[in-house]
């Protein structure tokens, strides 16, 4: 009998990661988020949450990952139902996978929360980071990632900043372009290079959700302002085939395979 995964997904054919097997610490029915964008292929944000807690026990991951069947994986990935670093066991089920897989760490962050010294020391875990970098005031960043009340622009980018400089491991701003932000693109390229990360990944919704993906042409133009930078677009990525452990909570979680 197939086991049903509860908190295990994928592995999914991501861009940026390859075959990336996806970790949900959150792993409830509704989003568990601290933003509210609007390109989120998992829908609206419910409730939002800001403050961390304990949502699923490392040891509960940990025994399906004893379970896992055979598959190739490039990555092991932190994302799932929100945003991964509301998890309070974030960095001890990192630790544990590391000990157990021979497979590289990613998270994948909204970065709103990286203005906390906890939360950059559980990123500190990870061998890769993704941190979200949509908006350049405070005012693009609730136009288009519509915050919980209180998360303010200036601190997440310190947060990213501090993160960036105190973190050995591979650093990646990624940057969604819809409509709302798409003539943003030389402020956000300003505020990039201030950062200095191992890596741009330029992005436009590709999943189903409420917003309308830019076209090739207006993506390579955007990308034309990080111009020596490590930049790269999913317009630009290999596809790839996998073979996902759990269909269902797959695309529960991303919206398609």
């Amino acid at each position: 009998m197939k086991k049903d995964f509860k908190y295990l997904y994928g592995p999914v054919n991501s861009w940026r990661l390859g075959a990336s097997l996806g970790v949900d610490l959150l792993s409830q029915r509704e989003k568990i988020c601290s933003f509210d964008c609007r390109y989120c292929q998992l829908g609206r944000t419910a409730d939002y949450v800001t403050e961390r807690r304990l949502y699923v026990p490392t040891e509960d991951v940990l025994k399906e990952a004893a379970e896992l069947p055979d598959v190739t994986i490039d990555f092991i990935t932190f994302s799932g139902i929100g945003e991964p670093t509301l998890a309070l066991n974030l960095g001890e089920a990192i630790s544990a996978f590391r000990g157990i897989r021979k497979e590289p760490v990613a998270v994948l962050t909204n970065a709103s929360l990286l203005s906390r010294e906890d939360v950059r020391e559980d990123l500190f875990q990870a061998d890769f980071v993704v941190a979200k970098l949509d908006a350049c005031s405070q005012a693009s960043l609730e136009e288009v990632n519509r915050p919980a009340p209180g998360i303010a622009w200036k601190d997440t980018l310190e947060g990213i900043k501090r993160f960036r400089t105190d973190f050995r491991g591979k650093m990646a701003l990624q940057i969604m372009f819809i409509n709302a932000n798409k003539d943003l693109a030389r402020d956000i390229s300003r505020i990039a290079r201030t950062i200095g990360p191992d890596e741009v990944q330029v992005n436009t919704p590709l999943r189903p959700c409420r917003e309308m993906p830019l076209s090739k042409e207006i993506l390579g133009g955007i990308k034309s302002f990080f111009r020596g930078m490590n930049c790269v677009s999913v317009h630009d990525a290999l596809k790839g085939r996998v073979v996902p452990i759990s269909r269902k909570k797959t695309l529960l979680r991303r919206g398609k395979i």
